[in-house]
Protein backbone atom coordinates (compact mmCIF):
# COMPACT_ATOMS: atom_id res chain seq x y z
CA UNK A 1 0.00 0.00 0.00
CA UNK A 2 1.18 3.49 -0.86
CA UNK A 3 0.49 6.27 1.65
CA UNK A 4 0.81 9.99 1.02
CA UNK A 5 1.95 12.00 4.02
CA UNK A 6 1.76 15.73 4.45
CA UNK A 7 2.59 18.19 7.21
CA UNK A 8 3.31 21.77 8.09
CA UNK A 9 6.35 23.22 9.87
CA UNK A 10 5.02 22.27 13.31
CA UNK A 11 4.87 18.57 12.46
CA UNK A 12 8.17 17.88 10.70
CA UNK A 13 9.47 15.63 13.47
CA UNK A 14 6.18 13.71 13.73
CA UNK A 15 6.04 13.28 9.95
CA UNK A 16 9.54 11.82 9.89
CA UNK A 17 8.82 9.43 12.76
CA UNK A 18 5.50 8.24 11.29
CA UNK A 19 7.05 7.90 7.82
CA UNK A 20 9.85 5.72 9.17
CA UNK A 21 7.38 3.73 11.30
CA UNK A 22 5.24 2.98 8.25
CA UNK A 23 8.19 2.10 6.03
CA UNK A 24 9.40 -0.37 8.66
CA UNK A 25 5.98 -2.03 8.40
CA UNK A 26 6.37 -2.34 4.61
CA UNK A 27 4.31 0.64 3.44
CA UNK A 28 5.56 2.89 0.68
CA UNK A 29 5.31 6.50 1.86
CA UNK A 30 5.28 9.54 -0.43
CA UNK A 31 6.16 12.85 1.22
CA UNK A 32 3.99 15.83 0.25
CA UNK A 33 4.89 17.92 3.28
CA UNK A 34 7.69 20.20 4.27
CA UNK A 35 10.99 19.07 5.71
CA UNK A 36 11.73 22.53 7.09
CA UNK A 37 10.72 24.13 10.36
CA UNK A 38 10.33 27.44 8.52
CA UNK A 39 6.69 28.56 8.39
CA UNK A 40 4.75 26.45 5.88
CA UNK A 41 1.07 26.84 5.06
CA UNK A 42 -0.76 23.58 5.85
CA UNK A 43 -3.37 23.96 3.05
CA UNK A 44 -0.62 23.26 0.52
CA UNK A 45 0.15 19.84 1.99
CA UNK A 46 -3.52 19.09 2.72
CA UNK A 47 -4.53 19.68 -0.87
CA UNK A 48 -1.50 17.86 -2.30
CA UNK A 49 -2.20 14.67 -0.34
CA UNK A 50 -5.93 14.88 -1.09
CA UNK A 51 -5.33 15.21 -4.83
CA UNK A 52 -2.89 12.30 -4.72
CA UNK A 53 -5.52 10.14 -3.01
CA UNK A 54 -8.30 11.10 -5.43
CA UNK A 55 -6.09 10.54 -8.48
CA UNK A 56 -4.93 7.13 -7.23
CA UNK A 57 -1.29 8.19 -6.98
CA UNK A 58 -1.51 6.96 -3.37
CA UNK A 59 -4.01 4.67 -1.66
CA UNK A 60 -4.53 6.67 1.52
CA UNK A 61 -3.23 9.81 3.18
CA UNK A 62 -1.98 10.94 6.55
CA UNK A 63 -1.84 14.62 7.48
CA UNK A 64 -0.22 16.24 10.49
CA UNK A 65 -0.26 19.84 11.66
CA UNK A 66 -0.52 21.40 15.11
CA UNK A 67 -4.04 20.11 15.80
CA UNK A 68 -4.87 18.20 12.62
CA UNK A 69 -7.87 20.45 12.08
CA UNK A 70 -6.64 23.01 9.54
CA UNK A 71 -4.84 20.51 7.34
CA UNK A 72 -7.86 18.16 7.31
CA UNK A 73 -10.23 21.02 6.45
CA UNK A 74 -8.03 21.79 3.45
CA UNK A 75 -8.06 18.16 2.32
CA UNK A 76 -11.84 17.91 2.71
CA UNK A 77 -12.30 20.69 0.15
CA UNK A 78 -11.19 18.21 -2.54
CA UNK A 79 -14.15 16.22 -3.89
CA UNK A 80 -13.90 12.55 -2.98
CA UNK A 81 -11.97 13.11 0.22
CA UNK A 82 -13.22 12.00 3.59
CA UNK A 83 -10.53 13.20 6.00
CA UNK A 84 -10.92 12.69 9.73
CA UNK A 85 -9.07 14.20 12.68
CA UNK A 86 -8.43 11.64 15.40
CA UNK A 87 -6.93 11.99 18.85
CA UNK A 88 -7.51 8.38 19.87
CA UNK A 89 -7.60 4.96 18.15
CA UNK A 90 -11.32 4.16 18.56
CA UNK A 91 -12.49 7.02 16.35
CA UNK A 92 -9.77 6.20 13.82
CA UNK A 93 -11.03 2.62 13.51
CA UNK A 94 -14.71 3.56 13.31
CA UNK A 95 -14.01 6.29 10.77
CA UNK A 96 -12.71 3.62 8.41
CA UNK A 97 -15.39 1.04 9.23
CA UNK A 98 -18.38 3.40 8.99
CA UNK A 99 -17.23 6.37 6.89
CA UNK A 100 -14.58 4.83 4.65
CA UNK A 101 -12.24 7.71 5.44
CA UNK A 102 -9.35 7.97 3.04
CA UNK A 103 -7.23 10.50 4.95
CA UNK A 104 -6.28 10.45 8.62
CA UNK A 105 -5.19 13.63 10.38
CA UNK A 106 -3.88 14.28 13.86
CA UNK A 107 -2.15 17.02 15.76
CA UNK A 108 1.50 17.04 16.74
CA UNK A 109 0.56 19.42 19.57
CA UNK A 110 -2.34 17.21 20.69
CA UNK A 111 -1.20 13.58 20.81
CA UNK A 112 2.07 12.01 21.86
CA UNK A 113 4.00 10.14 19.21
CA UNK A 114 3.28 6.68 20.64
CA UNK A 115 -0.45 7.44 20.67
CA UNK A 116 -0.13 8.74 17.11
CA UNK A 117 1.35 5.37 16.09
CA UNK A 118 -1.57 3.55 17.72
CA UNK A 119 -4.04 5.81 15.90
CA UNK A 120 -2.31 5.14 12.58
CA UNK A 121 -2.26 1.38 13.23
CA UNK A 122 -5.98 1.22 14.05
CA UNK A 123 -6.90 3.35 11.05
CA UNK A 124 -4.83 1.30 8.61
CA UNK A 125 -6.01 -2.05 9.98
CA UNK A 126 -9.72 -1.22 9.83
CA UNK A 127 -11.80 -1.96 6.75
CA UNK A 128 -14.94 -0.29 5.46
CA UNK A 129 -18.01 -2.33 6.39
CA UNK A 130 -20.32 -1.03 3.65
CA UNK A 131 -23.91 -2.14 4.11
CA UNK A 132 -26.01 0.33 6.06
CA UNK A 133 -23.18 2.88 5.97
CA UNK A 134 -23.13 3.15 2.18
CA UNK A 135 -26.36 5.17 2.07
CA UNK A 136 -24.70 7.98 4.03
CA UNK A 137 -21.56 7.93 1.90
CA UNK A 138 -23.77 8.18 -1.17
CA UNK A 139 -25.44 11.20 0.40
CA UNK A 140 -22.05 12.83 0.99
CA UNK A 141 -21.08 12.16 -2.64
CA UNK A 142 -24.38 13.73 -3.72
CA UNK A 143 -23.50 16.90 -1.79
CA UNK A 144 -20.21 17.03 -3.70
CA UNK A 145 -21.99 16.59 -7.03
CA UNK A 146 -24.42 19.39 -6.22
CA UNK A 147 -21.51 21.68 -5.26
CA UNK A 148 -19.89 21.09 -8.66
CA UNK A 149 -23.10 22.15 -10.40
CA UNK A 150 -23.57 25.45 -8.57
Amino acid sequence: MKIGIGNDHVAVEYKNIIKEYLEEKGYEVVNFGTDSTERFDYPIAGEAVARAVVSGQVDKGILICGTGVGISLSANKVNGIRAVVCSEPYTARLSRQHNNTNILAFGARVVGIELAKMIVDEWLAAEYEGGRHQKRLDMIADIERRQKNQ
